[in-house]
């Protein structure tokens, strides 16, 4: 058996000569999910796969063999429920709540811009259906998003997260920052504020004495609007 423990996504870096040479090993989502397995290649060699637990492979990615040998992956077709919206009774709007529905049922979904596809599963097809989208049954391949810490193919994923997270903390941040502290007090209070004390030094007879002492800071007035 020909072990595998190197995957290239996509391809990527290799010369299209090189693909083309390369064998190939048509694989369903049940297998591409897992990080070893056993396949066959389309030249009948067994091959072994050990890939870094968590990794995903996906249709159109290379394995290299530990001889030096590429094998080009491609999805197979399988059952599969592709989810489109009514033209009549609908907008494309609803595929993103069936999305959020599905995603709070961890059901894995493979999103395109006009539909979605999801494995057979009549009781999620029967609840589809009430909310007015179109299902139907076909064979084809299936690319179900990763998530978002899945192992390879993230890229989009992280580009978009950053960009969130950059605007997020110029604008939204930065803005409550300066209205918090720009009365240059602590808001951890609550009501008036208390005198602060202070131990005056020990009398002969070893008792402390508490002075009230008048604190040189902030006080609320009558008229402070502050909303605590």
């Amino acid at each position: 058996m020909l072990q595998v423990s190197k995957l290239l996504p996509q391809g990527q870096g290799l010369a299209p000569v090189l693909l083309k040479r390369a064998t190939t090993v048509e694989l369903d989502w049940d297998v591409r999910q897992k990080s070893r397995f056993a396949a066959t290649d389309s030249a009948g060699r067994e091959l072994g796969i050990f890939l870094p637990r968590g990794t995903l492979v996906r249709g159109g990615d290379v394995l290299v063999a530990e001889d030096g040998s590429m094998v080009r992956v491609i999805a197979a077709p399988q059952p599969v429920l592709v989810i489109t919206h009514c033209n009549s009774h609908g907008t494309p709007f609803d595929l993103t709540r069936a999305a959020y529905h599905l995603g709070n049922r961890h059901v894995p979904i493979e999103l395109q811009p006009d539909h979605l596809k999801i494995e057979p599963d009549h009781v999620l097809a029967d609840m589809l259906r009430a909310m007015h989208l179109i299902v139907t049954a076909q064979d084809l391949p299936f690319e179900p998003e990763g998530g978002a810490y899945a192992a390879g193919h993230g890229g989009g994923h992280h580009h978009h997260g950053g960009h969130d997270h950059d605007h997020d903390h110029d604008h939204d941040h930065g803005h409550a920052h300066s209205h918090k502290h720009e009365h240059g007090h602590d808001h951890g209070h609550s009501g008036a504020q208390a005198p602060a004390v202070a131990a005056a030094p020990a009398p002969a007879r070893g008792r402390t004495v508490a002075i009230p002492v008048v604190a040189q800071g902030h006080v609320h007035g009558p008229h402070c609007n502050h909303d605590h």
